[in-house]
């Protein structure tokens, strides 16, 4: 599903975020991306779904080298991919409802089935009675919740989260961490960047530290 080439990226004014990254992660995998602040997680993941490109190397999803996709194919690639922000990103003036079926009216989808499909991710994250709420009427928790299913109702075979957990409760925590594995038990391949490892027993972990993946 993935794979990273001797992969490395740069920024200005010569800052190595990550240097000579190789990996692979399988299809229908949970795989934990940790590290300490500033290691590399979110441009690893923002390689994947090319939101970054690499400096060197090649990063390839479904065996196809996303870092030398040019603009135009690049809404292809990320309707299979479903992406969680650390920052969420939820449209404030729009209520949950409006928040989820945005990706879904961005491709064309027939509004009556982009309906039911928003209905049924609401309903998997458990805020199918809240589809009316603006965000900022949500918890953190939910707030969260509606990123999850604003990510997955296109139903993607890659699932991307940066830092999912973060800034919740424990309890909260444990319920998100709860969903991407039910995820990824019906076959999505699911990547996340994380401190908190211990919410996802099981998954394969690759640790970076200071752009560099250790062995």
């Amino acid at each position: 599903m993935i794979r990273f080439d001797r992969v490395s990226k740069r920024y200005p004014p010569g800052v190595d975020a990550l240097s000579d990254i190789s990996f692979e992660v399988a299809e229908r995998e949970m795989v934990l991306v940790s590290g300490h602040s500033g290691a590399g997680k979110s441009t690893l993941l923002k390689l994947i779904a090319a939101v970054e490109k690499s400096t060197g190397g090649a990063v390839l999803v479904g065996g196809q080298n996303v870092s030398g996709l040019a603009r135009a194919a690049l809404p292809y690639l990320r309707r299979r991919i479903g992406m969680v922000f650390q920052d969420q990103k939820l449209l404030f003036d729009r209520n949950a409802f409006e928040n989820v079926m945005l990706p879904l009216s961005i491709t064309g989808f027939p509004r009556r089935e982009a309906a039911q499909r928003v209905r049924a991710a609401l309903d998997k994250v458990g805020l199918s009675s809240r589809e009316k709420a603006l965000p900022v009427m949500l918890s953190g928790g939910e707030q969260q919740r509606l990123a999850i299913a604003r990510a997955v109702v296109g139903r993607p075979k890659l699932l991307l989260a940066d830092e999912p957990t973060a800034h919740l409760d424990a309890d909260t925590a444990a319920d998100v961490a709860r969903i991407f594995k039910e995820f990824n038990h019906v076959g999505v391949t699911v990547l996340i960047a994380t401190y908190a490892g211990d919410l996802f027993p099981g998954a394969r972990r690759l640790q970076l530290e200071h752009g560099k993946l250790l062995p």
